[in-house]
């Protein structure tokens, strides 16, 4: 499969990954029992591998790595911190200030990994 391929495939993976993830943290705020619904229990899980394997295959082809190139470390580093503030987003158990703040953060560090992944510039 050719890099444009796997690109294209990527970044469809990324933004389904972030409409999902945007979809169920406003379920969450409005309190909705759909996040039972096995379908977004599971299909997270699956979006997030195909975009985990599409982003190994495009550091295999493309020979840039993280942590040698700095835009990639800052969206290696960002996923780290979407991945932790989503999680505690999603998860029940917080009250639910601390839900909407994680997921406000979860959000804002999702559009730098997607403004990173454009510009190639790891500033602000």
């Amino acid at each position: 499969m050719s890099y444009l391929a796997i690109k294209h495939m990527h970044m469809s993976f990324a933004i389904l990954s972030g409409l999902l993830f945007l979809g169920r943290g406003i379920m969450m705020l409005a309190g909705s029992t759909l996040l039972q619904k096995r379908v977004l229990r599971i299909a997270p899980h699956v979006i997030d591998t195909l975009l985990l394997a599409s982003a190994l295959a495009l550091v295999f082809i493309s020979g840039m790595y993280p942590f040698v190139q700095a835009w990639l470390t800052a969206k290696v580093l960002a996923l780290v911190g979407y991945i932790v503030a989503g999680s505690v987003a999603l998860r029940p158990g917080r009250s639910r200030g601390v839900r909407a703040t994680a997921f406000v953060v979860a959000l804002l560090l999702f559009a730098y990994i997607l403004k990173v992944a454009v510009t190639k510039q790891p500033l602000l």
